[in-house]
């Protein structure tokens, strides 16, 4: 199983590495995470400072933008939808 880490103890192992005081493979071992695991977090991070570490339920800011309007989008399609059968069936009942 594996473990999940919240932003806050990535970014924090993230800043004891970059420091320099102790080599990454001690600071992964003082917490208990692999040392893979913090260079990929370290990797992530300096790809993106402002928001490194997405995934997780986390989305930067475009993605949740765009998921958001894809949602709206969908909503509006299925209330037209609704309306259009709704017009159909008042049209019908006149006749």
């Amino acid at each position: 199983m594996t473990q999940k880490y919240d932003n806050d103890f990535k970014l924090h192992a993230v800043q004891l590495a970059l420091e320099g005081h102790k080599p990454a493979s001690e600071i992964a071992g003082d917490l208990g995470i692999s040392v893979k695991s913090l260079y990929g977090w370290i990797a992530k991070y300096r790809e993106d400072p402002e928001t490194p570490f997405v995934g997780s339920g986390n989305l930067r800011p475009e993605a949740k933008a765009m998921r958001d309007l894809e949602r709206e989008n969908r909503q509006l399609r299925e209330e037209n939808e609704i309306l259009k059968k709704a017009m159909r069936i008042f049209t019908n009942d006149r006749k």
